[in-house]
């Protein structure tokens, strides 16, 4: 009876981790549909064909796999410490590496098709996303992967850190809400108020972005689905204490 209330906790934990994957993989099944199908596929010959490989990577690494990196430390909570990190810090790099592709496809299509850079709002919110991606991810490789800060050092900035990832997953999905919309202005702006089916799907794509946000900032921030404490988070858990409150490591 006692067991009861955390077994029916667990199994809610289990069905949003599994509805958050679902609209993860969605989001990029319809990403490579509205490309592949509507938009002529895919290609690496500086062509039209070429650009379409870059929502697909961008919603692929800077959405999907970065949201996979930021849970896995709810999903693994009981987990070595060690082993998760390596495993969100591998996943991270996967994410950078799939949006430098993305990124590199358009500015060879822009090249190639002598298309202006960087002049819209979402090259301007996509390049500070990667940048602060980039920044994020080494910060993180130094503080706490191979860390060569102190305790101390490590227990300021990892509120910094954590509050980084959250933020650049809405920035990533923002991002991608704004190219969903300026790719159909672009191609489609005739037919897009008529309800065509190619606006449609970019639609329910946006919609499937933002759902799948929201449940990964609920899968986060919800204080039940949290680590449980062991020494190396008590550790920093009393740095942060001193730095913050003004205590010494021995105040109760």
């Amino acid at each position: 009876m006692d067991d009861s209330a955390p077994r029916s906790r667990g199994v809610m934990f289990l069905c949003l981790v599994g509805a958050s994957q679902v609209l993860g993989l969605a989001s990029v099944v319809l990403t490579g549909v509205w490309m592949g199908h509507y938009r002529g596929g895919f290609a690496w010959d500086g062509s039209t064909l070429e650009f379409n490989v870059h929502p697909l990577c961008m919603v692929l690494g800077l959405v999907f796999l970065q949201g996979d990196a930021i849970l896995v430390y709810r999903v693994f909570r009981s987990e070595p410490k060690r082993s998760v990190k390596l495993l969100h810090g591998i996943i991270h790099l996967l994410a950078l590496i799939v949006s430098i592709i993305g990124f590199v496809a358009v500015f060879d299509n822009h090249k190639q098709s002598k298309i202006p850079d960087m002049y819209s709002l979402h090259s301007w919110c996509g390049m500070i996303t990667l940048v602060v991606f980039c920044i994020q991810w080494v910060m993180g490789l130094l503080f706490f992967l191979f860390p060569v800060a102190s305790s101390r050092l490590r227990a300021s900035y990892l509120p910094v850190h954590v509050f980084c990832g959250l933020a650049l997953l809405a920035m990533a999905i923002g991002t991608s809400l704004l190219g969903i919309t300026e790719k159909l202005l672009f191609t489609i702006m005739s037919t897009y108020s008529q309800f065509s089916p190619e606006g449609v799907l970019a639609n329910t794509l946006g919609i499937v972005l933002v759902c799948f946000g929201v449940l990964l900032g609920y899968l986060i921030t919800k204080e039940e689905y949290r680590r449980p404490p062991n020494p190396e988070e008590e550790s920093l858990s009393v740095h942060f204490k001193t730095l913050t409150e003004g205590r010494s490591p021995t105040t109760p």
